[in-house]
């Protein structure tokens, strides 16, 4: 049986670090792809991270390419290309940026990689996967977000910190846009089967919450130039994952509604079965009138900032 490609549009921190958790999970043959003054850096990652493949036994092949055509037949494509975030600018001061980069990439994949299941990491993230997936015309349930698995998973990251306790027994949900007015739903979280209002007093937890939405801002500050990396990219291999495997996982991405939440023809951060169909499903969960007030509050910012792009 052939390998699975993946294409991984973009050969920076993100990129490399899809590349190499690609190749360890085995998950096929990679394309790493920049623009021809990249295209060194490209290469020189992909043989480093060959280079490292015989110690812990991974096999696969990387090739680093500036030609967006190494890219044909793609069965994923896993998108960062644009400008990284940088101390003091907002997610939504990127929008004019990337949103040119995103939607030219979008064209040229249309072709390429028709079939494929696209996720996209470029921020601010809501605009750019819808963008992305109106100038490609690529069916909203093959398109995706790369954002809630993120956020849950930097929500769960702080209840374990706080509790002192291995983050494999935490589980949480984080809903809506992937930023400042993002919604962890702390009441359905949980450490080992306990809900965690139960473990953490409503003060600490309401900082949590707080941490959870500016956790990227925060490491912005702490890198001084530029965005993280590596979380964003485990995060998008686990829904890369689980589409190539067919492993029906419940992920909270940035998915199309139609209709859930009450929310139309938005990608918004809710929780997804993501299979070989791509979003074969969106779950609803029963939110409390305080929790769907924030849910509709970030909904309508992520609308706006749609309504920026013009598409």
């Amino acid at each position: 049986m052939a390998r699975k490609k993946i294409a991984l549009i973009g050969g920076g921190q993100i990129g490399g670090n899809l590349a190499l958790f690609a190749l360890q999970q085995q998950l096929g043959d990679i394309v790493l792809y920049d623009i021809p003054d990249k295209e060194a850096l490209c290469k020189g990652k992909a043989l480093d991270i060959l280079e490292m493949a015989p110690v812990n036994g991974s096999t696969g092949n990387i090739l680093g390419t500036h030609r967006l055509e190494d890219c044909e037949n793609a069965d994923v494509v896993i998108v960062t290309a644009g400008l990284p975030r940088k101390p003091g600018m907002s997610r939504e001061d990127l929008l004019r940026i990337n949103l040119g980069i995103i939607t030219g990439i979008a064209g040229k994949l249309k072709t390429l990689c028709p079939n494929a299941f696209h996720i996209i990491i470029t921020n601010p993230l809501d605009s750019m996967v819808y963008a992305y997936q109106k100038a490609g015309h690529f069916p909203a349930h093959k398109v995706v977000g790369m954002a809630g698995v993120l956020d849950s998973a930097r929500f769960c990251a702080f209840v374990a910190m706080e509790l002192n306790v291995s983050v494999r027994d935490v589980q949480a949900l984080v809903l809506g846009g992937h930023g400042p007015t993002m919604v962890p739903l702390s009441r359905l979280a949980t450490v080992g089967g306990v809900p965690v209002p139960e473990l953490i007093p409503a003060d600490k937890l309401k900082a949590i919450e707080d941490r959870t939405r500016e956790a990227g801002t925060e490491i912005v500050q702490l890198y001084g130039n530029g965005s993280a990396y590596f979380s964003p990219a485990g995060s998008a291999i686990v829904m890369a994952e689980s589409y190539l495997k067919d492993l029906k996982r419940v992920l909270p991405c940035a998915a199309c509604c139609n209709g859930e939440y009450g929310v139309q023809g938005l990608y918004v951060g809710v929780p997804a079965i993501i299979g070989a169909g791509g979003i074969e499903k969106i779950l609803e969960v029963k939110l409390t009138r305080e929790e769907k007030a924030a849910f509709d509050k970030t909904a309508e910012t992520v609308k706006k900032s749609v309504a920026e792009t013009g598409l």
